[in-house]
């Protein structure tokens, strides 16, 4: 299978799952424990259909918004997510010279592998910086400060994984960072040889955001070790006022699903939320941003920006979550599978794929900008 016969998610993970070894695709690929809001992410646009405009005169579409003070060529980014040179070996390096191509926004984890530094000298285009809420307090000031002194314009901050997830299929094949698999997960590698040779040829692997902070030795932290023992569950919205505060710029929370939570945002001085279940990983049953997208903006969508990411894996279902009140919809397997499957070629493809799929549908749909798009063309089935 060559990239050029990529044409969708399904065939970019296709693509990657032949090339990856069996614990890091199902890393990619699972959620929490019976993976059932994993599969409601994307099922959830289903229960929607798009009633179309026609005659609108749509030889011009402009797909820009603007979200957190940041202007976006087209209303889908790159959302942070962790670990991706395990992936291929150009990483982060990938998604961000591919989102500077296409003039969107994507971001840099705590968990990432390579530098903020770095990530901000590949592209001057809008980034965010994602990052975990840590029992050291100092870590959590070293980071923003970090991202300060980068010219990262927005912070973003995950709180939804106070905890980790219970990631069944990571414990079958014992996944971990540094690598402790068992058998299972070792013939898996054994089978996949072009991913070994990747991996071996090129830098060693780094977590430079926690370097200093966490070993990469033999007693270093598992994935799920980290979410357990490093971060601290005693959170509490006055942290996160603190750290609002401390930011004094754009700052937004990852993870927000209820309206109260969305109004104590607001009232902190947030300037962006994203409903997010974490891409199914973390609290399984819990309901799809999607599901619960119309009632947070109907509650805070005035004032503060209001994102949403989670089982998105077409134009139309963009086009869905924008009707309904979002103003950008974050990627995460859509854009990772790719990079495994073929690194900034693959990333690239993708995102065009999305960015044709979009202008498409809003010629489609009768509209020449993203706010056209309205309730008024939208009807759920009962």
């Amino acid at each position: 299978m060559r990239l050029r016969d990529c044409y969708n998610f399904h065939d970019f993970r296709r693509m990657a799952k032949r090339r990856l070894p069996g614990p890091i695709f199902d890393y990619i690929d699972g959620a929490a424990d019976d993976e059932v809001t994993y599969r409601r992410n994307s099922a959830a646009f289903e229960a929607c259909d798009l009633v179309p405009d026609v005659l609108r005169g749509v030889a011009e579409v402009d797909m820009s918004v603007t979200v957190m003070g940041q202007k976006l060529a087209m209303p889908v980014y790159c959302s942070p997510t962790a670990l991706q040179r395990l992936f291929h070996h150009q990483g982060e390096r990938a998604v961000a010279a591919a989102a500077g191509k296409h003039g969107t926004m994507f971001g840099v984890s705590s968990l990432g592998t390579i530098s903020l530094e770095e990530a901000r000298q590949i592209s001057a285009g809008p980034q965010v910086y994602q990052f975990y809420f840590h029992k050291d307090r100092g870590l959590n000031h070293e980071m923003m400060a970090r991202a300060k002194n980068a010219g990262v314009q927005a912070m973003m901050l995950t709180v939804d994984s106070i905890t980790g997830g219970n990631r069944e299929r990571d414990k079958r094949t014992g996944f971990a960072i540094p690598f402790k698999l068992n058998l299972a997960g070792m013939m898996q590698f054994a089978i996949k040889p072009s991913w070994a040779i990747d991996w071996m040829t090129h830098e060693a692997f780094r977590l430079p955001q926690l370097e200093n902070h966490v070993k990469m030795d033999g007693g270093a932290l598992s994935i799920s070790r980290y979410f357990t023992e490093m971060l601290d569950p005693s959170m509490s919205w006055s942290d996160v006022a603190d750290m609002v505060q401390a930011w004094g710029g754009q700052f937004c929370l990852k993870g927000i699903m209820s309206v109260e939570d969305a109004k104590r945002a607001v009232e902190i001085g947030c300037t962006g939320i994203v409903l997010s279940n974490h891409g199914g990983r973390q609290l399984d049953g819990s309901r799809s941003a999607f599901d619960q997208l119309a009632e947070i903006v109907d509650a805070v969508g005035d004032r503060i920006d209001v994102m949403m990411d989670g089982g998105v894996q077409r134009g139309t279902h963009v086009l869905k979550a924008l009707s309904l009140g979002a103003k950008a919809v974050g990627l995460g397997r859509y854009y990772l599978f790719p990079l495994a499957a073929a690194g900034q070629p693959g990333v690239e493809r993708a995102l065009e794929t999305m960015r044709t799929e979009i202008e498409r549908d809003m010629k489609l749909m009768g509209c020449t900008s993203v706010d056209q798009l309205t309730r008024r063309n939208l009807r759920f089935r009962s």
